[in-house]
């Protein structure tokens, strides 16, 4: 028997940092994101042999011990152990015997938010294989709660919950770690269209989101006004990007990308670089009408609204930073799990 399970990678396209404790908390967050077709995959084979293996296919990392009820974090693959330690413990189960393998399709730090999306894959996995009374809401939360509180990774709430519902979502962020998934029905030629409008353009640079989301967290606790202010314009931009997608305006979203990447740069230093900003004055120079850094910023990903058939100038232009033009489709589906 095997266990497998895929979760969706995502594009943050308006109100990205506002999920973040304590903006969040204090002020109220929400996010627009959408899920697209690059995945975390993870694959459960039990084993009868008091053996535990964890393996990323993608980085070539392993693991292998006895089996036990607590896995040692000690640098290594410590992710996947704390998942492993996290459901043993919450559902008092004893000692697993398993081999576990992952793999994504996009690096680690590039900003479509690739751990959590991992976490949750691998949650998924393990729902299935153990028969877990968990849904949806509670794998989200589960898999933020393992980042945040047991592996202390700082970061925001919604790559968890984009995962695990899947599609577009209008999300809504409060204290008490409340979160309100609001999915959005949009039109499959919409859809289609935002695909084929945004080019979706990888640095080939990485970057550690958590020292970037740690000085946005610091710039709160210190009423940092000019950072705390373009989190509110943020927040206002996240619900503009509904209603444009909503009553089928796309030719504003342009200009909606572009008031986000004024006030994003706003949050923290870090966030963008001088790489960006000259990838950013190209793109706009050859049609794009805005743009967007993908995550935490300071490496990764970078996207851009090119509408009518600006894009193809636009691709050639991003092709002199020898980076990389990834090809996507939008998903509606979330986390996946089965098993043969």
């Amino acid at each position: 028997m095997i266990i497998r399970s895929k979760a969706p990678l995502r594009l943050g396209l308006a109100g990205g940092g506002t999920d973040v404790s304590p903006f969040s908390d204090i002020y109220g967050g929400c996010i627009l994101n959408a899920t697209i077709s690059l995945y975390a995959y993870c694959d459960i084979i039990p084993r009868d042999d008091n053996t535990i293996i964890l393996t990323t296919e993608d980085r070539g990392e392993r693991f292998e011990s006895k089996s036990m009820r607590e896995l040692p974090l000690d640098g290594n693959l410590d992710i996947l152990k704390a998942i492993y330690n996290r459901i043993i413990k919450d559902f008092d189960l004893p000692a697993q015997s398993f081999e576990l393998h992952t793999f994504v399709d996009a690096p680690a730090g590039s900003g479509l938010g690739t751990s959590s999306t991992l976490v949750v894959a691998v949650l998924g996995a393990f729902v299935q294989w153990l028969r877990l009374p968990l849904a949806e809401y509670d794998i989200a939360a589960l898999a933020y709660s393992i980042e945040r509180e047991d592996l202390r990774l700082a970061g925001g709430k919604q790559d968890q919950y984009a995962a695990t519902f899947g599609g577009f979502n209008f999300m809504e962020f409060y204290a008490d770690n409340k979160v309100i998934v609001n999915p959005l029905r949009i039109k499959e030629k919409i859809m289609n269209e935002l695909s084929r409008n945004i080019v979706l353009f990888y640095t080939s640079t990485s970057r550690s989101s958590a020292e970037i989301i740690e000085k946005q967290q610091k710039n709160v606790l210190s009423k940092n006004t000019q950072s705390i202010d373009a989190m509110h314009q943020l927040k206002k931009q996240a619900v503009l990007m509904k209603e444009a997608l909503l009553k089928d305006e796309l030719d504003k979203i342009g200009d909606i990308l572009n008031l986000g990447w004024e006030y994003k740069r706003q949050m923290a230093k870090g966030i963008s670089t001088d790489l960006f900003e000259e990838v950013y004055k190209a793109a706009l120079d050859a049609g794009a009408r805005g743009g967007k850094i993908s995550g935490a910023g300071g490496g990764g990903y970078i996207f851009f609204y090119c509408p009518d058939c600006v894009r193809y100038k636009v691709i050639e232009t991003l092709s002199h930073f020898g980076g990389k033009v990834r090809r996507f489709e939008f998903t509606k589906e979330g986390l996946q799990t089965w098993q043969i």
